[in-house]
């Protein structure tokens, strides 16, 4: 590749301080109780994080500095701008409110934090680059504005109270620091077939965006917490089979499926359960029956011996007389 530019290296870099200026612009908006164009400016410094990085590696710009800036602008436009809106918004002059803000903005420093210390460690397996550990920066800068979306979009109500903002803030914050994985979308390989329909649906949730942007927003940050399950699940699927990580979704589907029909078969066995449940009980009948009045052990009954004696008791109970089969004792 050619050598890039002085001009050209300079642009993933601009793009980072720009996410990081829309991020404090955030809380200029809140001071002035304009808490769309706030969410808004948080929503911007999103979209251009997940792009400078992309950018530096298309124009092969990546740098130390960069790493470390990008770093700074998350910890400012995802921590701190997230943290003083709510407080504006729900917390202003309560010492409660103030901590609540620190604690998040804390978590999400540690959350970068060890973001940074993951990208030097060469031990991790092939399949963890398809997942974040933990919330990350952007995602949780959004998620905790949620109830803020809410009392814009539909009006205030039991989201909005402070108790439930609390709970969220350090839910939210657990959440961040937490190893809970979530899916990355770098590692996401698109089909041929696929990339015509996938833009027709760019295009729907672009124009949803630019109609109805704060419940497309809301919309987001739900589906986004009802992928975690998911995420939690695939990772486990592919630590216990790591070899079907770097094979076609369609074998490793395939996979799933015939692992699915084994684990379905082995799992339904009634005839094991119930052999099961009457050695259990001819184990117990010595113990507790074989004792003689005197103190002295009774004879010991082996499992057969001890079906029989069940049945015959459960025949005299209902009142019946069994017809002994051939060859039987009476």
């Amino acid at each position: 590749m050619a050598p890039t530019t002085p001009g050209v290296r300079l642009l993933p870099n601009a793009i980072t301080v720009l996410a990081m200026c829309a991020g404090l612009s955030s809380v200029q908006f809140a001071l002035t109780h304009n808490y769309v164009a706030a969410l808004g400016a948080i929503a911007v410094a999103a979209v251009l994080d997940s792009l400078d990085g992309r950018i530096a590696r298309l124009l092969d710009a990546t740098s130390k500095m960069g790493a470390e800036l990008d770093s700074l602008s998350d910890a400012v436009a995802f921590g701190v701008a997230p943290a003083l809106v709510l407080y504006v918004w729900r917390f202003s002059g309560d010492r409660t409110g103030w901590v609540i803000a620190l604690v998040f903005a804390v978590c999400i420093i540690l959350r970068l934090a060890r973001f940074n210390t993951l990208l030097d460690d060469t031990e991790q397996p092939p399949y963890a680059k398809e997942f974040f550990v933990g919330v990350p920066a952007p995602a949780g800068g959004l998620l905790v504005l949620l109830p803020l979306v809410l009392s814009q979009q539909i009006g205030d109500g039991w989201w909005t109270s402070k108790p439930v903002v609390v709970i969220w803030t350090v839910a939210v914050a657990a959440l961040l620091i937490s190893r809970i994985p979530t899916l990355s979308v770098k590692t996401v390989r698109v089909p041929p077939r696929y990339v015509a329909p996938l833009l027709v649906l760019v295009g729907l949730l672009a124009a949803a965006v630019i109609t109805y942007p704060l419940a497309a927003l809301a919309a987001f940050l739900v589906i986004y917490l009802g992928h975690i399950p998911y995420a939690m699940r695939r990772k486990l699927w592919l630590a216990q089979h790591p070899e079907a990580w770097d094979i076609p979704p369609r074998e490793r589907r395939a996979i799933r499926k015939a692992h699915g029909r084994v684990n379905r078969r082995l799992g339904l066995r009634p005839p094991l359960r119930r052999v099961a449940g009457a050695a259990r009980r001819a184990v117990r009948l010595p113990r507790r029956n074989g004792e003689n009045g005197d103190g002295r052990l009774g004879p010991i009954l082996l499992p057969t011996d001890s079906a029989r004696v069940l049945r015959r008791r459960n025949w005299r109970r209902t009142g019946l007389r069994r017809q002994p089969r051939t060859g039987e004792p009476r």
